[in-house]
């Protein structure tokens, strides 16, 4: 009884982070600071500690559940959207965020239009990963928590 107890905790830790951080922080530094290079910059590093968490919380949440896995009237439900939050952090923070990064960090950085066209394009991207990974998640607490 306790295994269901600690996958619904590491999934509430992970989705909460997830919502935190993309909603409520990252929002709140760009409205609270004036220098938008520094709020780029603290929620870049937020978002990278956030996609750790997930890649930790996915690997530990897999585990739990191929262990408990005949206790789980969901599993494969389960599975697939874990792994599907999983492959969001993968394609957003390893595969997209590294060209923000070089954009942000390329001579003249944001000064031309063209710079801030393909950056505002990928944070577009970026943004719309993490909207279906914040889905993903309440669907997946549901399944947890009716399980």
């Amino acid at each position: 009884m306790l295994i269901p107890r600690v996958i619904l905790l590491i999934a509430v830790v992970w989705v909460g982070s997830l919502w935190t951080i993309g909603y409520i922080v990252a929002p709140t530094l760009f409205a609270t600071l004036a220098d938008r290079a520094l709020a780029g910059t603290i929620a870049g590093r937020l978002f990278r500690i956030e996609a750790w968490i997930s890649v930790a919380c996915a690997g530990i949440l897999l585990l739990l559940m191929l262990r408990d896995k005949a206790r789980q009237p969901h599993f494969k439900a389960c599975m697939i959207l874990i792994g599907a939050m999983l492959l969001c952090t993968l394609i957003g923070h390893f595969g997209v965020q590294p060209f923000m990064a070089a954009i942000r960090e390329s001579a003249g950085g944001l000064a031309s239009d063209e710079a801030r066209e393909r950056f505002g394009m990928l944070h577009g991207v970026s943004s719309a990963i993490y909207l279906v990974q914040s889905l993903l998640g309440a669907v997946l607490l549901l399944k947890i928590r009716s399980s």
